[in-house]
């Protein structure tokens, strides 16, 4: 197969990318490559790397037309001229295209001496890196969920519902699965996957153990069926195998449990410095002491072999005849199959003959510890792959039952339905089966963390405190103050100060410690009162210093003059806020951690016409600018040179929404460490670009949905939505593709949200979406934005929970308890299962309660006695099932006949327990049975003429 010749693993593993019609020979003292203009521009930032770590030169030859037999004859000529020259090639390989039949010819010609260079290069490839082994752990990974979370359930369904379903049907569709690894909630870029080999599935009698085998188009049969996965992700190749057994014998279940403990045994041969020979001897005494000699015979020549950027490394191959010592960092998959079984007491002969396969892809770990298994997300053990179908005489509409087999306790011949297994679990049986595991756990980590942060406290640790009252100064003596002619209030800008005459001496008051400053106008004279308000209360220091002092709270001056006074108040209000804005400024950019100075890159992706929130602050008109990625951090900038800096490794969380149903796509990232955006201190930096317009102009004439004009424009939005969707999404990728090359150590992923699992709600101000990513639960469309970390999260407690009520909210309870609790208010109950589903499968503990609860004093109560909390059931005080359950005992046992009690307690008890609903259809009654007597009241009352006499009186 091309994808795994020994050149293409050659280029991907040097650059990255795959060079086609590319020649590259390689010396002591330079690399020379022959390619087209477009890939040498690529590559020409290469050459001073080359020079820095090896000392040598990268030399490019750019193709000219009609030119490439004299450019090929330059790089052989190069070739003779080093001493002793010998090429390696790679002989076992044939390529195809114009400059590979000149290369060939050429070389035929030249009468060099060549070598075989492709056990140097198998060589070469064969340990990885931690990069690599990275991405086949995600490989890997990736395999195990599609065969768990996608094949199984698609097994299960089909012998289920006894549905006809061909082999190469299923490997078309989970090869769908594999190539779009978000519809199985695998976290990775559906561009970075692809797969090794198809899908294999086989079944009914018909086994190929070779991993060349294709899936033929006969239905799936309910014996024996393998399956086989194979996965790449950034090339780098991943390999599982499973075998599901419907009906088992105890002689299929003997020999599956033999295999099972040779591939363990197998794996566990995998130690650095033994021999590959290791693996496969490990496997066949396992079989050996089992008992199961007739395995041993039909046993596959070898149990797997070495893997990376090649499906399949020759020279690492585990069998009996390679005495190559095993090194740490590389990767094998180790396939344990046995064909050509036979099943004796079968009678349908689709039953009679069976194979069983066991592969998993292992890494050789350091210093001869034992292997790390990749695979372990899709289970092998026997009561999880075996399956019980009961035939009974009474089914209904042909239809079988599959059931998975956890005991032995299954009556043949009947029919057994899942809600009468005593083993089946529904959803909520399960949710509610985990919630308890992660009750205990929550419990047991707050008072670790609690008991932690005590003991940080008693050691002195605090908050620094910010500038005083009493250190304020205004003047440094009395001679800098102003003179002034009048005895009247004036206010000193360059000295932030207020003077005020006190008893004939004008007194220095400086702005901050003014609190509210006012004046009434007085009718009479034209005259106006002024009243200064003054911080200098009990927090005052001096004032706490000396208490029976007696410090000056307010000020009331009178001038008759009331112009004066309103420029005075003025003039006070306007210095008194620019003082505190910029104080404000000064004590957040303080806090502020230093940010390593922004790198410009050689290659710099950019992303023009975005909007930044929060703005930029200034005056003027607002621009939008160009998102710049560089080679430690991002630049934004606009055309009047205003512009932010957003480092790679000060990003705690990076997401990208595409707009879907949204005007807008946006880029956001939140921050481990605020920055200053103009004058205001944040975490959260976002970048979006308007897809439609947000306001439009509505002309007075009716609108057709059938008019052509309409229909165009909605077209040129539809096209304008997928080129910005496509310019982020391009933009994103190389981003990420630089995270993951020259900044692994940050671990940094773009998250772009789960729409199906979205929830309107109102955190702040009005109803949004709210959307969960991988790490996260996000709103981004309307600041002020909500990120939250599921990291930073305690419990989550689902209040006002009711079956009569539309609505209910959400409080988000943080592990840092000197934080408030986040509400989301108002999310729609029909989506309280959905919202349930998604916090158990991220592990976050949530309670539920018919009532809004007070926060503030129950996490001070908690950090009073963590201990205490403890003890007393920690969260469980949240758990409505059981209150209510208590509640329940508690009134059955409190009832029953007491003869002491009379009817009319009884009556008033129980109208005290009448609701709402129940007291106005009550009082509903009660005004009917009023209206009843109006006319005795009437006949008793006076008349109109009566009544219009006495008015008149």
């Amino acid at each position: 197969d091309l994808r795994y010749l020994k050149s293409i693993s050659l280029h991907l593993w040097l650059f990255g990318y795959e060079l086609p019609d590319t020649l590259m020979v390689f010396t002591d003292k330079a690399l020379h490559i022959l390619t087209s203009g477009k890939k040498a521009s690529l590559l020409e930032p290469l050459a001073n790397i080359l020079r820095s770590s090896t000392g040598s030169e990268l030399k490019l030859v750019v193709r000219a037309k009609g030119q490439e037999e004299q450019q090929i004859k330059g790089m052989l000529d190069t070739i003779r001229g080093v001493d002793s020259a010998r090429l390696g090639v790679l002989p076992k390989e044939a390529h195809t295209g114009q400059l590979a039949e000149l290369w060939a010819q050429q070389l035929g010609a030249a009468g060099l001496d060549t070598a075989d260079a492709t056990a140097g290069f198998a060589d070469l490839f064969s340990v990885k890196e931690d990069s690599e082994i990275l991405n086949a752990k995600k490989a890997a990974f990736l395999a195990a969920k599609v065969m768990q979370s996608f094949v199984v359930e698609k097994i299960e369904d089909i012998i289920d519902k006894n549905k006809k379903v061909k082999h190469s049907k299923l490997s078309e569709m989970t090869e769908e699965i594999i190539l779009d690894p978000p519809k199985i909630g695998v976290k990775l870029k559906p561009e970075n996957v692809d797969i090794a080999y198809p899908p294999l599935f086989q079944s009914g009698g018909h086994y190929d153990l070779k991993l060349s085998a294709a899936c033929d188009d006969n239905p799936l049969h309910d014996g024996v069926i393998l399956v086989s996965l194979g996965t790449r992700y950034q090339s780098y190749c991943a390999n599982i195998a499973r075998t599901y057994i419907i009906n088992p014998s105890k002689t299929q279940e003997a020999q599956y449990m033999a295999l099972l403990s040779a591939h363990e045994a197998a794996c566990a041969a995998l130690r650095e410095g033994q021999p590959a020979k290791a693996c496969m001897e490990a496997a066949v005494q396992t079989l050996q002491d089992k008992g199961h000699h007739e395995l041993v015979d039909k046993l596959t020549k070898n149990v797997g072999f070495g893997m990376g950027l090649e499906f399949r490394e020759g020279a690492n191959s585990l069998n009996m005849k390679n005495d190559k010592p095993v090194r740490a960092g590389q990767v094998f998959t180790v396939s344990l199959g046995v064909s050509g079984l036979e099943r004796a007491d079968a009678t349908d002969s689709q039953l009679q003959t069976y194979a069983l396969q066991i592969a998993d892809t292992v890494v050789v770990k350091v210093d001869g510890e034992s292997p790390e298994n990749l695979c372990t997300a899709a289970t092998k053990a026997w009561d999880k792959v075996s399956y019980t179908l009961n035939d009974g005489e009474e089914e209904e509409d042909g239809i079988d039952a599959l059931e998975e087999v956890t005991n032995g306790n299954i009556m043949p011949g009947g029919k057994k339905l899942r809600s009468d297994d005593p083993n089946f679990m529904s959803a909520e049986q399960i949710r509610r089966e985990r919630q308890e595991q992660l009750e205990k756990q929550k419990n047991e980590e707050t008072l670790r963390r609690l008991t932690a942060q005590a003991a940080g406290a008693a050691d002195g640790s605090g908050d620094a405190k910010g500038r005083l009252i009493s250190q304020v100064q205004a003047y440094r003596n009395v001679s800098d103050m102003p003179a002034t002619r009048d005895l009247q209030v004036t206010v000193d800008s360059k000295a932030e100060a207020v003077l005020v005459p006190i008893y004939g001496v004008m007194v220095p008051i400086h702005i901050t410690a003014v609190r509210n400053v006012g004046h009434t106008a007085e009718q009479e004279n034209n005259g106006a009162i002024i009243r200064i308000s003054l911080n200098f209360g009990t927090t005052y220091e001096p004032a706490q210093k000396f208490p029976a002092l007696i410090f000056l709270k307010e000020l009331s001056f009178r001038t008759p003059d009331a112009k004066h006074a309103a420029r005075v108040v003025q003039e006070i209000k306007v210095l008194r806020s620019a003082v505190l804005q910029r104080d404000k400024e000064r004590a957040e950019r303080a806090t502020l951690v230093a940010q390593e100075k922004l790198i410009r890159g050689k290659r710099v992706f950019r992303l023009p016409d975005l909007w930044i929130r929060p703005g930029l602050g200034g005056k003027g008109r607002k621009m939008p600018g160009t998102l710049e990625a560089h080679h430690n951090g991002f630049r934004y900038q606009t055309p009047k040179n205003e512009g932010v800096d957003v480092m790679y490794r000060n990003i705690r969380y990076a997401f990208f929404q595409p707009a879907e149903k949204d005007m807008i796509t946006i880029l956001h990232f939140h921050l481990i460490n605020p920055i200053m955006i103009g004058n205001k201190k944040t975490k959260d930096v976002q970048f979006y670009c308007e897809v439609v317009d947000l306001v439009q102009t509505l002309d007075g004439g009716r609108r057709n949905m059938y008019d052509p004009d309409e229909i165009e424009e909605e077209q040129r939005e539809r096209e304008k939505r997928n080129k910005i969707n496509q310019d982020f999404s391009q933009f994103v990728k190389r981003v990420q593709e630089h995270w993951e090359r020259e900044l692994p150590d940050l671990q940094l992923e773009f998250d772009i949200p789960f729409r199906e699992l979205g929830f309107e709600g109102v955190p702040h101000r009005e109803t949004v979406m709210v959307l969960p990513t991988v790490n996260c639960l996000v709103e981004l469309t309307q600041m002020p934005f909500t990120v939250v970390a599921l990291n930073d999260i305690e419990i989550i407690n689902l209040e006002r929970v009711g079956f009569n009520l539309k609505n209910f909210d959400m409080a988000i309870v943080f592990k840092d308890f000197s934080r408030d609790v986040l509400r989301i208010d108002a999310i729609p109950s029909k989506k309280l299962d959905t919202i349930k589903e998604w916090l158990t499968s991220v592990k976050i503990k949530y309670y539920e309660s018919k009532m809004n609860l007070a926060w503030k004093p129950i996490l001070k109560h908690i950090l009073e006695d963590p201990q205490a909390f403890i003890d007393e059931g920690g969260w469980a005080f949240l758990d409505l099932d059981k209150s209510d359950g208590e509640e329940e005992e508690d009134e059955a046992s409190s009832e029953g006949f007491n003869p002491g009690s009379d009817a009319e307690d009884d009556e008033e008890e129980s109208s005290e327990d009448i609701s709402d609903e129940d007291a106005s259809v009550v009082d509903s009654e009660e005004v009917e049975e009023e209206g009843g007597s109006e006319d005795e009241e009437e006949s008793e009352g006076l008349t109109w003429e009566e009544l219009e006499e006495e008015a008149k009186r």
